[in-house]
């Protein structure tokens, strides 16, 4: 297996998200990393699953739309290449499908690879600060064997592409974070204007106020910060008498 040194380099600048595009979110990562491996590597197909936390559901990439939906149910199932390297953190080194020991340890996913036209299949870890996150598959035929030097470059991969699957991760989480907090804030500040128009209107101390768009709220089933809303634009008053 021989690399040209310029082509090697430019997939490892697509890996750390440069190349000028942007921010490439780690679906596109994980896509990138599938293709990119089977590439370099010249095997029969790959699979990536990625979860940076222990109770994240994984993402699943693969190198086509066959492989990625086994790989989805070897996630689902528990079984497989990536399953069991993901749990152990250490590669697994080429397996035979049609051999007794993968027929033992993946009932399922075995056969299912073999159909897809699989003869071999090998898992090398993602890694993370504190353990596994993930596990890039390799699926081979006997014309596509994985040698070492196969298995080291794939690692290499999954290594490098661990920084920056986890660097994006993390910005997603802040993004996300941000926005829950903003949201927090935007609710809260309806909610106070709420209180302050109806201490107004009905010389309420802003306590009582509240309790009475908490009242209002919960006795019409309905979300306060609408209700809040909708004080603040005029068009509800909760402290009006019933006639």
């Amino acid at each position: 297996m021989t690399t040209a040194p310029h082509h090697l380099a430019s997939v490892f600048v697509e890996l750390a998200g440069g190349g000028g595009q942007g921010p490439p979110g780690v679906p596109t990562l994980l896509t990138r990393l599938a293709g990119r491996s089977k590439e370099l590597l010249t095997v029969h197909a790959t699979a990536v699953a990625f979860a940076a936390g222990a109770r994240d559901a994984p993402q699943v990439a693969a190198s086509d739309a066959d492989v990625r939906r086994l790989e989805e149910e070897a996630v689902a199932w528990g079984e497989g290449p990536g399953p069991d390297c993901r749990r152990t953190g250490t590669a697994l080194g080429g397996t035979a499908l049609t051999g007794s020991v993968a027929r033992q340890r993946w009932p399922r996913y075995a056969p299912r690879a073999l159909a897809l036209g699989c003869t071999h299949a090998a898992a090398l870890p993602i890694r993370g600060h504190t353990g596994p996150v993930g596990a890039l598959v390799l699926l081979a035929t006997r014309r596509t064997p994985l040698t070492e030097d196969l298995m080291a470059l794939g690692q290499s991969l999954a290594d490098f592409a661990a920084v920056t699957l986890l660097r994006e991760h993390e910005v997603e989480a802040g993004r996300a974070l941000a926005a829950q907090l903003e949201h927090a804030l935007a609710t809260r500040v309806v909610i106070e204007q709420a209180k302050g128009a109806m201490t107004a209107r009905h010389s309420l101390s802003p306590d009582a106020a509240f309790t009475v768009l908490r009242g209002y709220a919960r006795s019409h089933q309905r979300l306060l910060t609408e209700v809040a809303r909708e004080v603040v634009e005029g068009r509800l008053d909760p402290g009006q008498p019933r006639p």
